[in-house]
């Protein structure tokens, strides 16, 4: 049984977890480390020097800007700056009007805005650092880390304007206490939670998921990133895929992750720093529990299932790994589906050693249209993964990475995400960033 004092602490982390987001939220980190330097000066900025570790860099490379028709980091910093709300935290790139974008775009070309590394073996793997100098030759400094809010520094004319506490109080979060130190998870409290918490507790991650599937909606009736949901709907995809509960989980899941990923105006509630962790986790257990007419106290805590899931393995692996998130998010839906089947807390279990015994190896390179087919894959397994549980075939401890204990085999892919595949993350990078120049040799 869990004591109110768990059930208040797991509370207050999935709200911290669970939070909306407007475009991909490495860009939005991006642009609300620059909007805090940019707030602290009422002159406009002569120039902006932005550096970023590795996988920031990576992860909003390639990324559509909402309303912006762009991509990439430079138009994120330049409305970071001109916006200058960090008040507004990750749903900063809501609304801008057509001014500010012409505005952003001529600072752009101005050549006023530097995009750097930050180098060092302890640099966070979630890191953003803005040395913003005005008209007047004013600096102003702000450094984001270890979370896409994590304020941990920010100065104006060589002044302290902020002491570095263990996170950044959010404005819009639920009331925030005394019971800020975050509780390690482990499989049977999420297990215990999602089933046996009071439902008033969980009943906002239902909204959660309805404001996930709007996004779904939105897409289908666009066209944005590869189409892979509208494809899944069409004649062609019905004709070789069927129509089948597989098929309406991928179309949903999918193209969420299209809309999101190419800057559609849409905003999704994103699951421990990802908008695509947010979708994936919640859609294909939205869509199946709808697709078997579950009612939705059923629905609601197999949402939550999977959101807490996926919350405690990334306690783990950490914010940004080269682990794709899709495995993760694949691993919380693979449980909850099998919750949804009326499967048992073994087979639930069974059903996450499945996905870690197939899919423990997909990369991540970067937030890009193409992550709706690491989408793809994530819930097609998550589903083969159930169904294979429920009748009794789990992969064994004798096989791969996978463990007899449940937490120990979550730990180990953590691991693996996390160190062991430190070097493919620095292979990944080097190949992104060099992109084109070997062409012109």
């Amino acid at each position: 049984m869990l004591t109110p004092t768990q059930i208040r602490q797991i509370t207050a982390l999935v709200h911290r977890e669970v939070v909306p987001a407007t475009g991909c939220t490495e860009p939005a980190a991006v642009a609300l480390t620059v909007a805090y330097a940019a707030a602290q000066t009422t002159a406009g900025p002569r120039s902006i020097e932005v550096l970023l570790s590795g996988n920031m860099l990576k992860n909003a490379m390639g990324v559509g800007i909402p309303g912006t028709g762009t991509f990439g980091i430079p138009i994120a910093i330049a409305l970071g700056a001109i916006l200058a709300a960090p008040d507004k935290q990750l749903e900063l790139l809501d609304s801008f009007t057509d001014d500010e974008l012409h505005r952003a775009q001529k600072m752009i070309e101005s050549g006023c805005i530097h995009i750097g590394l930050k180098e060092g073996d302890d640099i966070d793997r979630l890191y953003v650092e803005v040395l913003l100098t005005d008209t007047e030759g004013r600096v102003s400094t702000a450094v984001i880390q270890a979370t896409h809010t994590g304020l941990t520094s920010l100065t104006y004319d060589g002044e302290d304007r902020f002491v570095a506490t263990d996170r950044t109080p959010c404005t819009k979060c639920p009331e925030q206490k005394t019971e800020e130190e975050t509780i390690a998870l482990n499989f049977d409290l999420v297990y215990e939670y999602a089933l046996h918490a009071p439902l008033d507790e969980l009943n906002f991650i239902y909204e959660a998921a309805q404001l996930n599937k709007r996004a779904s909606e939105f897409s289908f009736t666009h066209s944005y990133g590869h189409n892979l949901g509208k494809l899944i709907n069409s004649d062609l995809g019905r004709r070789y895929l069927g129509d089948s509960p597989l098929t309406q989980m991928l179309a949903y899941t999918s193209s969420a992750c299209d809309a999101r990923m190419d800057g559609a105006p849409v905003t999704v509630m994103s699951n421990s720093g990802s908008g695509n962790q947010g979708i994936s986790s919640m859609l294909p257990v939205l869509t199946f529990a709808e697709e078997q007419g579950a009612d939705r106290e059923k629905t609601t805590r197999a949402i939550m299932l999977s959101s807490l899931l996926v919350i405690y393995v990334k306690q783990l692996l950490g914010r940004l790994s080269c682990l794709c998130g899709m495995v993760v998010s694949g691993i919380g839906s693979a449980c909850a589906i099998t919750y949804l089947m009326g499967g048992t807390k073994e087979q639930s279990i069974g059903a996450v050693k499945n996905m870690i015994g197939n899919v423990s190896g997909m990369i991540c390179d970067g937030a890009k249209p193409s992550c709706s087919l690491k989408a793809s894959t994530g819930v097609s397994s998550a589903l083969i993964s159930a169904l294979l549980s429920m009748q009794g075939h789990v992969v064994t401890a004798t096989e791969g990475i996978v463990d007899e204990d449940i937490d120990i085999c979550i730990a180990n892919l953590a691991d693996l995400g996390r160190d062991g595949m430190a070097q493919a993350d620095l292979k990944v990078l080097k190949i992104m960033t060099s992109k084109g120049q070997h062409h012109h040799a």
